[in-house]
């Protein structure tokens, strides 16, 4: 799910200098490509796109400004990973006195960037898509109309964020790839700021936004404000309700004793929902569940990334299994405590992982992952903790932990309905 801890560092140390560079009296082109995530490039000028050659001119050029001035960006914030960067589209920029004639004029600024990395994957279309497109769109155009203009915007992907898109921008968004007309705009952006594994950084937003403003954003797409409590059929007493998303038929990180972990939280007083999602999923019904609920807990995986429709103060448990504390941490934990959730860990011990029926115990894969894995998280090392590994309960073990889950949950649903 991600490559490696220096992903985390090199960070800006400074608002503005993650920020294109303002407008100066004469129209211009300027790239910074100083960040370890991310390159942005900004033209303050009337700006024509040709969709066919992925090229933006600067039409009004002064004389002061080279016409042979040329900028190649590829517009996705994974800029240190060059084996996904080679996937990604890259985009010309050029100052040429020479440009197609408009066909399309718009009146507001462009913002170009590229879905086309780990697209496919719940976790990383938010990690690498819609949170830095937050941060980009808090920096660069608050309070200001801007039209997306998207590379590999696949329709399965435009069908399944269409909320979240036009809260983004009203306007209906430009697809790079499949567009053959050549738009105007006053000006352009490319690129997507980055500030590390799920994290919005106070300390570089110009209005010091943090995740807990993301997760408004969200609640805007898909809730409009609104909770509705749903308690369980039949039942004249409401039950908290525990949200378990399945991974049935995943490779990896399959809970094997699924029905008895339903049955134990059910027991200790649960109202248990399974929740398996699919890339067809509607985001906004698994919003009203979620939003509805009182806890989650799941296997660590893409699937969690639901979390981030949990209300805060309700219950979020990370079943960790073995060798996975450190993507854990970066992927939900640091997150969801920034938004207020009760956060809680569930981390396995050996005897309940699988990969002691295929390892020796005494391995130090076994008795100590962070020792075996060092700093090298190289894809075999990821292919044993994240595909090999299965996790079978213990159930009195779960129980006990479940109870305290359920002290919580039942807390908040007295609290918040």
């Amino acid at each position: 799910m991600v490559a490696d801890k220096k992903d985390l560092e090199l960070k800006s140390t400074s608002k503005l200098d993650q920020l294109p560079r303002p407008p100066s009296q004469s129209p211009q082109i300027s790239c910074d490509r100083s960040h370890h995530n991310y390159d942005l490039c900004a033209i303050t000028g009337s700006t024509v796109l040709d969709s066919t050659t992925s090229t933006l001119f600067l039409v009004d050029c002064s004389t002061s400004t080279p016409p042979s001035i040329v900028e190649k960006i590829r517009p996705y914030p994974r800029k240190r990973e060059k084996f996904m960067m080679n996937r990604i589209k890259e985009l010309t920029i050029t100052s040429s006195p020479e440009s197609p004639k408009c066909e399309v004029q718009h009146h507001v600024p462009a913002l170009v960037f590229s879905v086309g990395g780990y697209t496919g994957n719940f976790w990383h279309e938010f990690n690498d898509g819609f949170i830095p497109l937050f941060i980009t769109v808090n920096s660069i155009f608050p309070d200001q109309d801007f039209v997306l203009v998207i590379s590999k915007a696949r329709d399965w992907w435009v069908n399944k964020y269409a909320d979240l898109l036009q809260t983004f921008s009203k306007y209906p968004i430009v697809k790079l790839d499949d567009d053959n007309t050549t738009h105007c705009f006053p000006s352009a952006t490319l690129g997507l700021i980055s500030h590390g594994f799920m994290t919005i950084d106070p300390a570089l937003m110009p209005n010091s936004e943090t995740f807990t403003h993301f997760r408004a954003f969200l609640d805007k797409a898909y809730g409009n404000g609104r909770f509705h409590p749903i308690l369980k059929r039949n039942s004249p007493v409401a039950r908290p309700r525990l949200v378990l998303p399945s991974r049935k038929g995943s490779l990896g990180r399959a809970i094997l004793n699924e029905d008895e972990v339903k049955r134990v939280a059910e027991e200790v007083g649960f109202d248990v929902i399974e929740f398996t999602p699919t890339a067809k999923t509607s985001l906004r019904e698994a919003y009203a569940l979620i939003n509805s609920s009182h806890a989650m807990v799941g296997v660590h995986g893409a699937a969690l990334t639901h979390s981030l429709f949990l209300r805060p103060g309700s219950v979020f448990v990370q079943v960790v299994p073995l060798g996975l504390e450190w993507v854990a941490e970066v992927c939900f934990a640091k997150s969801a405590r920034v938004m207020g959730l009760n956060y809680m860990e569930y981390k396995i011990n050996a005897e309940e992982s699988s990969l002691v029926e295929k390892y020796d115990r005494n391995e130090l894969l076994i008795k100590d992952p962070g020792a075996f894995r060092g700093n090298n998280w190289s894809q075999a090392i990821m292919n044993i903790y994240l595909k090999e590994q299965n996790v079978n309960f213990d159930l009195v073990r779960f129980r006990e932990y479940t109870k305290e889950m359920y002290k919580k949950a039942k807390q908040f649903m007295d609290r918040e309905g």
